[in-house]
């Protein structure tokens, strides 16, 4: 059984990786204000960012779809992880080596499963790498580079490789470095032989896949022999780690290009990729062994930010195939917010065949965005017609009025409208335009409109039978729950400001449920005094008291939320503090007035004056609020 990783190593991973290095590996970072980062959610599908890092908490929350936590959290969720696997991940990076309690430090054994995995293809990719550099067998690998325009310098820096043909040589590597058949077999390295497992790829020149975070998944092998009854191209299979869907070629070299210059070139092989970056098209990707679909949308887009400058160039090559591949990303092309556009190298050449016959700069120029992906699918339709007739004309018609429809944007879906018409010889614009829109008011109409959103909050927590907010929704629109909020925010955020008056505040003072419920969790932490002592440990602890993971989000999404005032500091913390207690006070003071006004008709004359007299303090209290602010707390 594996050891429990020891609580002082889980507390030096998380303060040696910086959370803004960690997820800026996955997706495009830029200012939100306030010390804190923003981007497009990767949990979630939206249009604009609501995802927002705080390097100096630690801490990353949604604002949409309320996933928060900090480092270890978020390589967890992203990567599908367990804690231990995340944990491990982290310290590698780090330098961190991790000690084991209950039974002490076995990596062999005490690893997850997907860490083993990924450790197994990062051995694989470099007994590959040595095989093709220095092997003789792969000769026949290194000269089908060399005619590709590749040299050995290219090689390295793309990790390509080579399986020899024997039957068994990486499987009987791979155990000597300590890896069980059944890891190999689940890796997808090897395969069921009969008598035992056997390598997956043998005789074949190896491209290594690596995800977006770099690490290597999955491999693509291409034929050298014509013994090999194989196909031409042999990918890894679907594993723990590896989905062809949800992995791009080149993603580790081009995101922080892509995320750069806000561009993406969508190529169709390895070699492709290859050509592109070494002619400088640093921003080349594709699939590997399959179409382009929506998960590889998800990827692009959070490196793209779906600012209105960003672009997305697919090459395709001009032949039917390469047609038909374009018009399957075209049916996805309303999920980018980016432009798309294809282009098509001169005699139907890939990227790779056009650096060889004329060069980088041709590959260069071929990555330049000219037609746009909607023009060149809707010509492709327009010329199965015959536009000599007006049955062709209409029958054409009929085809391209609904994707140009499907267009979100209306002032877009307008234009494309209008050059429908001109591709279709239609001299009644209006005609076309009226029938495109015609169309996406019944697509409109057919999906229905559902019920107005619910705020976030609302949206997040129902309000505790018999509580205070139960009735009316919980929104930030309420300048109760407002400031109730902001006062959580000063004592999670600057608990120098915050405390000790807000230590003194009672769970009872917060009229919104969640926002009691994290009250008592920095009560149980410790309170904001704690803050003050260990603030690295602070906000970690605070998250670890909650009851239950609603809380905790809670406590992850007021980490993060900006403060509302610009300048924070100590007169707005008591500005904060006293609307808080004065809220608190006005509402004791009516329930005391509804009490006097109960007894004044036939109650205990002592009990009357008693509450007379709380009446008096509590007013007294109110005025001095009031006046002195934050020095009569």
């Amino acid at each position: 059984m594996a050891g429990r990783i020891n609580d002082e190593d889980v507390k030096a991973v998380r303060d040696a990786v910086p959370i803004d290095a960690v997820v800026s590996e996955y997706l495009q970072l830029r200012n939100a204000g306030g010390g804190n980062l923003k981007g497009l959610c990767p949990f979630h599908d939206e249009k604009s960012p609501s995802f927002q890092v705080s390097p100096s908490k630690g801490f990353f929350h949604c604002f949409g779809c309320q996933e928060g936590g900090d480092t270890i959290t978020f390589v967890m969720k992203v990567d599908h992880l367990s804690f231990s696997e995340a944990v491990e991940r982290l310290a590698a990076q780090a330098g961190i080596t991790l000690r084991y309690e209950e039974g002490g430090y076995n990596p062999s054994h005490q690893r997850g499963e997907r860490i083993r995995l990924v450790e197994a293809h990062k051995i694989a990719a470099e007994w590959y790498a040595e095989q093709l550099a220095s092997s003789p067998e792969a000769d026949t690998g290194r000269i089908f580079l060399a005619e590709r325009g590749f040299d050995q310098a290219a090689a390295v820096h793309f990790g390509v490789g080579y399986s020899p043909q024997g039957w068994d040589h990486l499987t009987r590597y791979l155990r000597g470095k300590g890896f069980t058949d059944k890891e190999l077999l689940l890796s997808g390295l090897s395969q069921e032989g009969r008598r035992g497992p056997i390598d997956r790829f043998r005789g074949r020149l190896m491209w290594p896949i690596r995800d977006i975070g770099g690490d290597v998944v999955g491999f693509g092998a291409r034929k050298l022999y014509e013994a090999d009854n194989g196909p031409k191209y042999l990918n890894t299979p679907d594993t723990a780690i590896y989905k062809k869907s949800n992995v791009l070629y080149g993603i580790d070299l081009a995101k922080k290009d892509i995320a750069k210059s806000s561009r993406a070139v969508v190529v169709e092989g390895y070699t492709d990729v290859m050509a592109c970056h070494l002619a400088g098209v640093t921003t080349a990707i594709a699939t590997c062994g399959t179409a382009f679909g929506g998960d590889h949308i998800k990827i692009l887009r959070r490196l793209l930010m779906d600012n209105g400058s960003a672009r997305v160039i697919f090459t395709f090559d001009g032949d039917a195939a390469g047609q038909k591949a374009a018009l399957r990303a075209f049916e996805d092309d309303q999920k980018f917010a980016a432009e798309t556009y294809i282009a098509i190298a001169p005699d139907g050449m890939d990227p790779c065949e056009l650096r060889l016959a004329k060069g980088d700069d041709a590959v260069a120029d071929l990555a330049e965005p000219r037609t746009p992906l909607f023009e060149f699918a809707l010509r492709q339709i327009v010329l199965r017609y015959d536009l000599d007739t007006p049955a062709g004309r209409a029958s054409a018609l009929d085809e391209a009025a609904p994707i140009v429809a499907r267009i979100k944007n209306s002032g877009a879906q307008h234009e494309v409208a209008v050059q429908l018409a001109g591709m279709l010889g239609i001299l009644d614009t209006q005609f076309v335009v009226k029938r495109v829109a015609q169309l996406a008011r019944r697509a409109r109409d057919r999906g229905g409109r559902g019920p107005a959103p619910q705020s976030r909050d609302a949206r997040q927590y129902d309000a505790a039978p018999g509580s205070r907010t139960s009735g009316p929704a919980l929104t930030l629109r309420n300048p109760v729950y407002a400031t109730e909020r902001e006062l959580l925010k000063l004592a999670l955020q600057r608990p120098e400001l915050a405390s000790p008056a807000f230590d003194a505040y009672g769970v009872d003072e917060f009229t919104a449920a969640p926002y009691a419920a994290v009250r008592q969790t920095i009560m149980d932490a410790g309170g904001a005094e704690f803050g003050i002592r260990d603030p690295q440990e602070y906000l970690v602890r605070v998250r670890e008291a909650a009851p239950d993971d609603q809380v905790r989000a809670m406590v992850t999404e007021l980490a993060v939320e900006p403060i509302m005032r610009r300048t924070v500091d100590e007169v707005y913390a008591g500005t904060v503090l006293v609307q808080v207690r004065r809220r608190a006070v006005e509402r004791r003071i009516r329930d005391i007035q509804s009490q006097m006004t109960r007894l004044s008709t036939g109650g205990d004359p002592a009990q009357l004056a008693a509450v007379q007299n709380e009446l008096w303090v509590l007013q007294q209290y109110d005025q001095a609020l009031q006046g002195q602010g934050a020095a009569a707390l």
